[in-house]
């Protein structure tokens, strides 16, 4: 574990001190001069960061922070803002109210992070979140980060651009290069192999771009203190690869997911062959030169596709030959590898499965995250992960779903227990969602968690959270909290935050309408909010959470509006269908829409405008735009992966889930009318036309609000509270 030690070329503390000082200003205005930050890395002498907070006598300065990092130095900094301030930072809003004078403290605090690493992002949110961000958005996540004390992360901006480069260097031509990249809304897909080509090619301009972006990002983060995490060679080639070198082995992959070989099979280079050196090597040296490096690479050659042997000798050459790629153009590399594929194939990963591939890498030159570990650890059944350092990750979101959702209890003693297991290798905490700006409590409990020793009492953390993060104390929006606490943020055992609600779904008569909670907590919970509105409304963040759980009373709703529909069609009862499929299609979907059309962050418009945005050219605008609204809906040209990424948006569920809705109901009534049987194949291919209808429909949605949210949360209210 002496490398781990040793990681990142931190930047000087000088440079680290002016990043956080630049990071209070951005914040905190002209108020950040009432706060004095620095950095000095002999406070955590060695070991796990840091931070130290005191008031210093005289007026000048209220309080002073000084951190062992500039990540240091910046969770300390909102330690203080949000304990003795009361304000809050989150995706979907700040609450920086600043007291006048600002509080002294009256004693030093002291804080040290119990592990190395708080790391943080998913490869697959570069895809499902990141795809269509500017500057400015990333510099704002970047805040946020040092903010929340992560200081470990990975910056796969521009990889396509220096690959390309590769590619043409090794004798590929374009065209042979422009079939393997994806579009840019899949390319977190077309980096692990599962997927090539689909709604591709990159535009020379994307590559110009990210490679602008990639520069401002690892220069931001390497300025704060962060270890960034370049990307590595996998193993996954183009096929111009074998016109060019027609004597390598590679062994074309199986088809991913319900994708053929039109769109995946991609051509693995086997790892002994001396091409998988070569290509690796060069790749990580042309990176290097180009957006210096931290040391960490990041690989994942199995990603949720089966090894050709399950023989640990070959399982241990294959991790070898991937770490010597690394090792060929970094000595001092250090692989992290996502542990997803031993927990997503079990029976392939037995134990001497797992052993072997792990082996193949010095101990202590290889992090795993292990990436599902609140519901599905694999620490536990691998005597953790059987020497080689890990991070215990809370997952917590697939396909970056709207929905409420938590396992509150399994992250408040995971890390801990994962601490306590024994031998642990456990270096650091992490968060990787699929898809972010949901659910942001989960998230700074996460957050608040990675610097704490013991757990949290949960109740009257939340009860402190709702009052930071609408500015003021108000009775009815903490006992809402509190409810919401104990229901939908407080699913236990094996559970999996994908959203199967039959509003999100393709309709069909046997719909899952299970919940893991009281349905009635969230009814009640929209009510307290509701009330608390008189007091609260002009609060950007209690806004955002009123749209939020009537979304969630609403969904609730549309599977009861669900099963009476089911129930009338079982019976046979003609009136009882029209009614429920009536009141459904033209009232409670449309009251639905113009819900979140009355916010910025639930705008189907929003997304849209910022994937045009990216574009050079009227076409790039339009292959950009079938690419946003392709994922979030049919995922693949035929509905391949349908509904993984169902975002719940303004636009979305009048144009998309109600007209799929309307269609289901009006079939219904047609089959009851007819006497002929209903038939869920022939109805998937009308509804097919439907759903790809809505991606060509060229329909202009609305990129700003309108309408009063709490007005429309109140009418909702009033007609459908149970």
């Amino acid at each position: 574990l002496l490398l781990l030690a040793a990681t990142a070329a931190r930047a000087g503390d000088a440079r680290q001190e002016e990043a956080v000082r630049a990071l209070a200003r951005r914040l905190l205005g002209p108020r950040a001069a009432a706060v004095s930050l620095s950095v000095d890395p002999a406070l955590a002498a060695g070991g796990p960061d840091i931070y130290r907070l005191w008031s210093p006598p005289g007026a000048a300065v209220a309080v002073a922070v000084t951190g062992s990092s500039g990540v240091a130095a910046a969770a300390g900094l909102y330690r203080y803002l949000r304990d003795f301030c009361g304000c809050h930072l989150s995706w979907s809003g700040a609450q920086l109210r600043l007291p006048d004078p600002l509080p002294r403290l009256r004693a030093e605090i002291r804080a040290a992070a119990p592990g190395r690493y708080r790391y943080y992002q998913n490869v697959c949110a570069q895809s499902y979140s990141f795809v269509w961000w500017d500057w400015a958005r990333w510099e704002r996540e970047i805040d946020w980060m040092a903010l929340s004390g992560i200081n470990l992360a990975p910056a796969f901006a521009g990889q396509e651009a220096v690959w390309q480069r590769v590619y043409r260097n090794l004798g590929l031509n374009q065209s042979e290069i422009d079939k393997y990249f994806t579009g840019p809304a899949f390319l977190a897909w077309n980096r692990m192999g599962n997927l090539r080509r689909w709604a591709g090619p990159l535009p020379p301009s994307w590559h110009l771009k990210q490679l602008y972006l990639q520069y401002r990002i690892v220069e931001r983060m390497r300025s704060l203190g962060m270890t960034t995490v370049l990307p590595a060679f996998a193993g996954h080639v183009p096929q111009g690869i074998l016109r060019v070198f027609p004597r390598v082995n590679a062994t074309r992959l199986g088809h991913w997911s319900h994708f053929d070989c039109t769109y995946s099979c991609i051509y693995l280079l086997d790892p002994e062959d001396p091409m998988f050196q070569v290509i690796g090597t060069l790749f990580l040296k042309e990176l290097i030169k180009e957006f210096g490096t931290d040391h960490v690479y990041s690989a994942d050659t199995f990603n949720e596709m089966t090894p050709l042997s399950s023989d640990p000798a070959y399982l241990s050459r294959v991790s070898n030959a991937i770490f010597r790629s690394m090792t060929g153009a970094d000595p001092k590399a250090l692989w992290l590898m996502q542990g997803w594929l031993f927990q997503h194939e079990p029976d392939f990963w037995q134990p001497a499965q797992v052993r072997a591939l792990l082996h193949g890498v010095p101990l202590g030159r290889m992090i795993v995250l292990d990436l599902f570990a609140e519901s599905k650890p694999v620490y536990q059944w691998t005597e953790s992960f059987y020497g080689q350092p890990f991070i215990w990750c809370m997952l917590h979101n697939f396909g970056g779903n709207h929905g409420l959702f938590g396992t509150v209890e399994a992250i408040n003693h995971g890390p801990f227990a994962a601490r306590r297991f024994p031998n642990s290798t456990m270096v650091g905490t992490g968060l990787v969602p699929e898809g972010i700006e949901q659910n942001d409590m989960v998230y700074e409990l996460m957050n608040e968690l990675g610097w704490r020793q013991e757990p949290l009492d949960l109740p009257s953390w939340v009860t402190r959270y709702a009052e930071r993060r609408y500015g003021a104390p108000n009775a009815a929006a903490a006992s809402a909290w509190r409810l919401l606490l104990r229901s939908v943020y407080n699913c236990t055992g094996v559970c999996v935050n994908h959203n199967r609600s039959p509003l999100v779904r393709r309709p069909s008569l046997r719909m899952d309408t299970e919940l893991w909670y009281n349905a009635s907590d969230v009814y009640e919970a929209w009510r307290l909010l509701l009330s608390a509105g008189a007091e609260l409304g002009s609060s950007p963040t209690f806004l955002y959470d009123l749209v939020d759980v009537t979304r969630q009373a609403a969904q609730q709703l549309v599977s009861d509006y669900y099963l009476s529909i089911r129930q009338a069609f079982q019976s046979h009862a003609l009136p009882e269908l029209l009614t429920a499929g009536g009141v459904l299609v033209y009232d409670l979907l449309p009251e639905l829409d113009s819900l979140l059309s009355s916010h910025s962050l639930f705008l189907l418009g929003r997304w849209l405008e910022n994937a045009r945005a990216m574009a050079t050219s009227d076409r790039e605008a339009e292959q950009y735009e079938l690419n946003a609204r392709n994922q979030v809906t049919l995922w693949g040209p035929s509905g391949n992966i349908l509904d993984y990424a169902n975002k719940q948006l303004g636009g979305l569920v009048l144009d998309y889930y109600s007209v799929r809705w309307s269609l289901f109901v009006s079939v219904l009534v047609e089959s009851l009318n007819s006497g002929r049987p209903f038939h869920q194949d022939q109805f998937n291919q009308a509804v097919f036309q439907v759903e790809r209808g809505f991606i060509y429909n060229k329909k202009h949605y609305p990129a700003v609000p309108a309408g009063d949210t709490m007005e429309i949360s109140r009418k909702l209210f009033l007609k459908y509270y149970p």
